[in-house]
């Protein structure tokens, strides 16, 4: 049964490990993006707002938690309806820790920071939280198709 429950509890792992998201940093490009031309436009930063970037749950860390705590809980618990009852409710309490651990992975600490470009217009761009702006800062938005970045 010890076995059981290590193959359970890595086969969660490894599914939470599939749940890696994609940064939404300033910093970050992937390689499709890489020696790409950009727009450059110059403004001043106006706000800066934190904000949380929820890049969605996919259900795998319930659903590696339900079954880790159903087999965790099933197998030593009691017998019989016993230990059927302590799956079920270790299955929820798993699921219910999964969930958190997979939310915890995927929503991140972003920024919503306003730009007031050098031609009077406003934009708004939300990105991770991996590099500080203040207000008043002079900054660069780079912008390539969907895709719009503040940096420095």
């Amino acid at each position: 049964m010890k076995k059981l429950i290590l193959v359970a509890g890595l086969a969660g792992l490894a599914t939470l490990t599939g749940c890696a998201v994609t940064p939404n940093s300033a910093n970050v490009y992937n390689s499709r993006q890489a020696q790409g031309e950009q727009t450059v436009r110059m403004g001043v930063v106006e706000s800066v707002r934190e904000v949380r970037i929820d890049k969605g749950s996919s259900g795998a860390g319930q659903l590696a938690g339900g079954a880790v705590g159903a087999v965790a809980a099933g197998s030593s618990i009691g017998g019989g309806n016993g230990a059927i009852v302590a799956g079920i409710l270790g299955a929820v309490a798993g699921g219910l820790v999964g969930q958190n651990v997979e939310a915890n992975l995927v929503n991140r600490r972003g920024l919503e920071i306003t730009v007031k470009l050098d031609n009077g217009d406003l934009r708004a761009i939300t990105q991770d939280a991996d590099e500080l702006f203040r207000v008043g800062e002079r900054v660069r938005l780079l912008s390539s198709g969907r895709t719009t970045r503040v940096t420095h």
